[in-house]
């Protein structure tokens, strides 16, 4: 009985927010600042990109891409996304659709330099521009101007 209580309080919320006048569902949300840190494999059909990828899209969606400041820090094993893109058209799609709703994707150098990674010839869309020095300094940094940590 008592998850039926919370299953109607919480339809109850949502259809107060609805109902908010001259109000819509990002508006609720404000201005957003966010990074998404991914530094782990892709798995089976890189699920775990495709999942991360969504994850941002959806939070996009419910906040609207003009209320946000969204960066992707890939370090490590999180590099793979942008590998695997690289030979994915569906992938290089979701990849090129997040920027153009003006995702910033940064791409750590102590990566690169570790695994001997040629941004350019091994990675999909990635620019000089997008390359930091350190991705865990980056993350540190980000959160410091006020960005909000997700580890998808």
């Amino acid at each position: 009985m008592t998850r039926f209580i919370q299953l109607f309080a919480l339809l109850g919320v949502a259809v107060a927010v609805l109902a908010m006048p001259g109000k819509t569902l990002a508006e609720g949300y404000g201005q957003q600042k966010v990074v998404y840190h991914i530094n782990y494999t892709g798995g089976d059909d890189n699920k775990a990109y495709t999942g991360a990828m969504r994850n941002i899209q959806n939070h996009i969606d419910a906040v609207g891409a003009d209320n946000m400041e969204v960066r992707v820090v890939l370090h490590g094993n999180g590099v793979g996304l942008l590998q695997a893109a690289k030979g994915d058209p569906t992938m290089q799609t979701v990849v090129s659709g997040l920027k153009e709703q003006k995702v910033k994707f940064n791409v750590c150098n102590n990566t690169l330099t570790g695994r001997n990674i040629d941004y350019s010839n091994d990675l999909y869309d990635v620019w000089e521009d997008d390359i930091v020095p350190s991705g865990v300094a980056e993350l540190s940094k980000l959160q410091i101007e006020g960005f909000t940590y997700i580890k998808p």
